[in-house]
């Protein structure tokens, strides 16, 4: 009697189905690509039912991931349920959906082996438990990262392009901007505070006092929500987000590309002078600090000294010969193109040096002189007034708009529940109204405190007195803290002293005193 033979059913093969799409486009229809991916490869796992394969229930789906890295949460879902002995087969639509990354995808297979699972491409027909599914793989992927590079050269084209026309090409919102269609509208509230914040740089000659001001004024960096809803920004300004703040050529209406500036389409609102001043001083300070870090010599004039020829800051600088030493400031486009690309390359320090004391010591003895120094100090506080009262009305729109923002949420149910929201446009109000007072206090202070020429010259006959007494350290803080900027023509002869009228305050109401 012959018996049959008994065939072993087919061993369970556990198929798991990944899918990704690199945008988020699409992905709220019905029927979206991840289900187009999902189907076809189900199809697949049908057509080999008589292997044992059998599609999981877990799902893997990465929708808005982009395949040219390992940072997607379906993908370490996977990669977990693998190590844990979960699944023998991967299956995608198209090699690129698992990654466009070729060291990725190689540190992806290598899981794969080092659990025995396999790995199907349903479009492209091959299996990687062979060596030739193996190298047909690598082939494909290769032309998947080479295409996925042509695609960045063809952004990053793009982007050059965009900003050579002077359109703004997205990146992190800018404090005193809107966007709109894709350009940059002038924010007339945020643009006042920034004009502001150039000013204060100028008042205070260095970054880390600059930073104290804003903060104690309550000013923060570019608050916006993100498309998901994510609020972001509205922090306090640091010494890195100040200094990109102020070496920003957007505020002057021009475009950076790389080394590149362009023109923009964007309308610019801080003014090219002031702009100018501020990275001259820049310049002179270096990013961390003020003039008196760096100011080993004592120089006098440093970070003070511009050419008028070129309107670039002279450094300072010596040489030496024997055991002499021989002290200068030389311009800026001397140092870089040449000492014959400018009429006043150099002027020797001392020279210059007590030139400057002499024309201070002389103001409060010529009547001339005197009342243009008057006339000019009151001109700046004058500008100082009106820089605060812009500042008020600013802030009086904001504390309107936040209030209308309020009446709304109140209005809408549906959304008071957004109590992350309700509680910033309170914590804004605050500190608008806190920072009102203290405007308050400033201009009432502007009105009692205007210096006039007496006070002038009263501050300038102490500084007459005292000034040989003064050791070397004090005299370039008291320079630096009466003059704003020294101009130097070289090719006519003249000095023109721009003064500080918060310094001639400071030094009206503290005394010199000389070294003990």
């Amino acid at each position: 009697m012959k018996t049959s033979k008994r065939t072993e059913p087919a061993k369970v093969v556990r198929c798991a189905i990944y899918t990704r799409k690199s945008t988020e486009e699409g992905l709220e229809q019905e029927f979206n690509s991840l289900d187009a991916q999902r189907d076809s490869a189900e199809a697949y796992v049908a057509s080999q039912k008589h292997e044992g394969w059998e599609v999981i229930t877990q799902t893997y789906d990465d929708g808005g991931f982009t395949g040219g890295n390992m940072e997607r949460p379906a993908l370490k879902r996977l990669l977990t349920d693998i190590e844990a002995g979960r699944i023998d087969c991967v299956i995608v639509y198209k090699v690129d959906r698992l990654s466009r990354s070729l060291l990725d995808f190689t540190r992806i297979i290598e899981t794969f082996d080092s659990h025995q699972v396999s790995f199907v491409s349903v479009t492209q027909q091959f299996n990687t438990s062979t060596s030739m599914g193996r190298l047909v793989l690598n082939v494909l992927l290769s032309f998947a990262q080479f295409e996925r590079e042509m695609i960045s050269e063809r952004i990053r084209d793009k982007v050059a392009a965009s900003r050579r026309r002077g359109k703004w090409s997205g990146g992190m919102p800018l404090l005193g901007y809107t966007v709109e269609h894709k350009k940059l509208i002038v924010d007339e509230i945020e643009a006042t505070r920034v004009r502001q914040i150039f000013e204060l740089y100028l008042e205070y000659q260095s970054l880390l006092p600059t930073i104290r001001e804003i903060n104690r004024r309550g000013w923060t960096t570019k608050r916006w929500i993100t498309k998901k809803g994510d609020h972001r920004g509205g922090r306090e300004f640091t010494r890195n987000a100040l200094y990109k703040l102020l070496t920003n050529v957007t505020y002057i209406g021009k475009i950076k590309y790389k080394d590149e500036v362009h023109e923009g389409e964007h309308v610019g609102f801080v003014p090219v002078e002031l702009f100018n001043r501020v990275q001259n001083r820049l310049t002179n300070n270096g990013k961390a600090g003020g003039t008196t870090v760096r100011n080993k010599h004592n120089a006098l004039l440093k970070g003070l000294l511009q050419c008028k020829a070129c309107g670039r800051p002279m450094t300072h600088s010596y040489s030496s010969k024997g055991n002499k030493r021989y002290r200068y400031y030389v311009c800026g486009t001397a140092m870089q193109k040449g000492w014959s690309e400018c009429p006043s390359p150099s002027v020797p320090a001392g020279e210059i040096e007590r030139f400057v004391v002499e024309q201070i010591r002389t103001i409060g003895s010529d009547p001339v002189m005197l009342a243009h120094t008057a006339a000019e100090v009151q001109s700046r506080s004058q500008i100082a007034k009106e820089l605060l009262r812009d500042e008020r009305k600013a802030l009086d729109r904001q504390i309107r708009n936040d209030h209308s923002k309020l009446q709304a949420i109140a209005a809408n149910t549906h959304i008071a529940g957004n109590i992350s929201g309700l509680s910033e446009i309170q914590q804004r109000i605050q500190t608008a109204d806190q920072r009102l007072k203290a405007i308050a206090d400033e201009e009432s202070a502007l009105a009692t405190q205007e210096i006039d020429q007496s006070d002038i010259q009263r501050v300038l006959a102490d500084f007459d007195e005292v000034w040989d007494a003064l050791p070397p350290r004090e005299q370039v803080r008291v320079v630096s803290l009466l003059v704003d900027t020294v101009n130097f023509d070289g090719a006519g002869g003249n000095v023109a002293i721009t003064f500080h009228p918060t310094g001639l305050k400071s030094l009206l109401q503290q005394p010199l005193e000389t070294a003990q």
